[in-house]
């Protein structure tokens, strides 16, 4: 059963003339055990909620995924998408890619993402189970790993943090097979991977990889450790059965060749033409894939039986819609900072908007890495999630931010639960690869950015975010807010929840700013990406001023000086650029205005703003990195004010005038 993996994944290599078949071939031993006899799953059903999860974060290795997907029985994986290995349309591309095909539970591409996601699955798994129940959440989280999951740094945030927590319910597979791309793994690392594992709290169990007893022996094992995640280090043969390929570099991502596959399946016994698969192995497959039906019709019958109250609490959070009357919260916070009036950071206003949101959506989990009174993260009603206690709704994930992104993905794919957490704008460096992946994946994972510019004063350049605004929003389909003051502030929560399909970051302020919207109602003027915050008055626009944050302001003041000048001049707060670019263009047009005089302001570079400003407008803004002082002598050092802001309008009015 073994070899039906390795031959599907060395023939889908050998057509494609890419791809990676050492180790698929490797772990073949190991999955089809898993598969056997432990994976709790039903492939005409790819979605049922008390699945077991398997991750491969290995993912260069998805010829392993894929050919379990097929084997197993999953419909939209025909024999046909393996013979397309890696080809444009296909569903299985060179790395395993969310909602490609069923079964693929998430996008692991760069190594070690996957076993930083699969910590955030494992923890849903605790968190949903300890909100429904042993009888509708009970699964476990498995998930293969390769050396190089391993050199990434962010595999230690990741098992840090699992054993910390102590998640019983996630068991990783190492392939210990010693071999990477440059060749053995001791050309470039010696550390011990089995003491690390145990030095953050992991119960670990040494076997041979292709012992089907020892694997059978391991798995049940770790399945009885309750209060420790278990690393099953499985000694495996990178391309095991392949003649003289098997246990080198070459193995790894090379195409066999035709020679090579003659001599696999010569040594293996195996007869079969390319892509076929012997009928009563097939049969032996596709009965794995359907063993898992009577668990889940029990699981489905339980549901049922559930009092009504808990299962439709349980089926409105798996579907992963919003209560009935959540924008309520909403509403709230924005009379609270009306009525209230006062100037305040926008991480202050973002913490009384989750203090409203909190009691109103209950499956929100906050978190921070470290930073939770500076994030402003923290509802005053959330409860924190302890070691082995789970039944809270906030995360302290430590200082691993990036770990702590890969593993809000993984919370946020398990399903049941919309992750949010916290750190500086400028470590959004750090975040950047999961951040990446939560927007080509498109999920609701929710990124609160503080500290967002120069405006975080005395810690200086280090920790002044000036290029990471421009390249996050270059990111595809990643919503980037940065509202103006707490009602836009509200209005960019409100956006960022009713999208399910949408990463979002969220960029706010340390420092105070006036409430700037003090009209009444609830109408989100954000919800466009962009609106005319005050028009021009005394005439046709002669001026637009385009700002976005903590420098919205700086652009009212100066608006108020053009127009006692004489220039009729309107002020446009862009808090989300991906929304406004959605727009038709009357819609843009109308915002932005006839006029060519425009002038861009925000405290951090003007890579993208050229867009909206042409070739006649200006940009004030940053051009330097940043230094430590205070806020205000920060800003007037790189002429970010209002008087900087008059004076470049009225010399680009003057220019367009010219």
């Amino acid at each position: 059963m073994a070899d039906c993996i390795r031959f599907l994944s060395m023939d889908a290599v050998q057509k494609a003339k890419s791809g990676h078949p050492g180790a698929p071939m490797g772990m073949a031993d190991i999955a089809t055990v898993l598969f056997k006899e432990f994976m709790q799953f039903d492939a005409a059903d790819p979605h049922w909620l008390d699945r077991d999860r398997f991750v491969l974060s290995n993912g260069h290795g998805s010829m392993l995924l894929y050919s379990l997907l097929y084997l197993t029985g999953y419909a939209d994986m025909p024999i046909e998408e393996l013979e397309r290995f890696r080809q444009v349309g296909s569903k299985t591309p060179g790395h395993p890619e969310y909602r490609h095909a069923d079964g693929i539970e998430l996008t692991t591409g760069p190594l070690g993402q996957g076993i930083a996601e699969s910590v955030g699955m494992a923890l849903g798994e605790r968190i949903m189970n300890a909100t429904f129940g042993d009888d509708l959440v009970n699964h476990y989280t498995y998930v293969f790993l390769g050396d190089g999951c391993l050199m990434e740094g962010i595999s230690q945030e990741a098992i840090s943090l699992a054993g910390h927590l102590k998640l019983g319910r996630l068991i990783a597979f190492w392939d210990n097979n010693s071999i990477s791309i440059d060749g053995a793994t001791s050309l470039s690392v010696s550390d011990n991977e089995i003491e690390r594992f145990r030095a953050s709290g992991w119960y670990v169990l040494e076997i041979d990889g292709h012992d089907t007893d020892a694997i059978r022996n391991a798995i049940t094992t770790a399945r009885g450790i309750e209060d420790q995640p278990t690393l099953i280090a499985c000694k495996t043969i990178i391309g095991f059965g392949f003649p003289t390929k098997a246990g080198t570099q070459k193995a790894h991502s090379d195409a066999p060749g035709e020679e090579e596959i003659a001599g696999a399946r010569k040594i293996l016994g195996w007869d079969s033409p390319p892509f076929v698969i012997p009928e009563e192995l097939l049969k032996e497959w596709r009965a794995i894939g359907e063993k898992g039906r009577t668990a889940r019709m029990a699981w489905a019958e339980r549901v049922k039986n559930t009092p009504e109250d808990l299962r439709r609490e349980f089926e409105r959070r798996t579907r992963g819609e919003l209560p009935v009357n959540w924008k309520a919260a909403i509403a709230a916070a924005r009379e609270e900072f009306i009525k209230s009036g006062a100037d305040m950071a926008t991480r202050q206003a973002s913490g009384a908007v989750l203090n409203h949101l909190f009691d109103a959506i209950p499956e929100m989990l906050g978190g921070s890495a470290d930073l939770t009174p500076s994030n402003n993260t923290k509802a005053k009603n959330q409860v924190e999630i302890t070691p082995g206690h789970y039944d809270g709704s906030y995360i302290h994930y430590g200082v691993r931010e990036h770990g702590m992104a890969a593993a809000m993905n993984g919370l946020a794919l398990h399903g049941g639960l919309i992750p949010y957490g916290g750190t500086f704008l400028c470590f959004s460096d750090y975040c950047r690869p999961a951040i990446r992946l939560a927007a080509m994946m498109r999920i609701r994972t929710i990124f609160v950015m503080t500290h967002d510019s120069i405006g975080l004063g005395e810690d200086g350049p280090t920790h002044q975010p000036v290029e990471h605004l421009a390249a996050l929003r270059a990111i595809p389909h990643l919503g980037v807010y940065r509202p103006g003051d707490p009602v836009e502030t509200a209005e960019c929560w409100e956006l960022i929840l009713e999208q399910p399909r949408r990463a979002a970051l969220i960029a706010l302020s340390r420092q105070p700013m006036p409430l700037l919207r003090k009209e009444a109602g609830t109408e989100n003027k954000s919800a466009r990406g962009a609106y005319v915050l005050l028009e021009a008055q005394g005439g046709p626009r002669q001026l637009t001023l385009i700002a976005t944050g903590s420098e919205l302001h700086l652009a009212v003041e100066a608006r108020e000086i053009m127009q006692k000048e004489g220039v009729p001049t309107a002020v446009v707060s862009m808090p989300c650029r991906l929304l406004f670019e959605e727009q038709d263009r009357q819609y843009q047009k109308s915002v932005l205005g006839d006029t060519a005089a425009r002038v861009a302001i925000e405290a951090a570079v003007e890579l993208g703003w050229e867009r909206y400003i042409g070739f006649e407008g200006k940009f004030v803004g940053m051009h330097d990195f940043g230094e430590s002082g205070k806020i205000q002598d920060v800003y007037a050092k790189f002429d970010i004010t209002t008087d900087a802001i008059v004076r470049t309008a009225r010399e680009v009015v003057a220019g367009v005038k010219g």
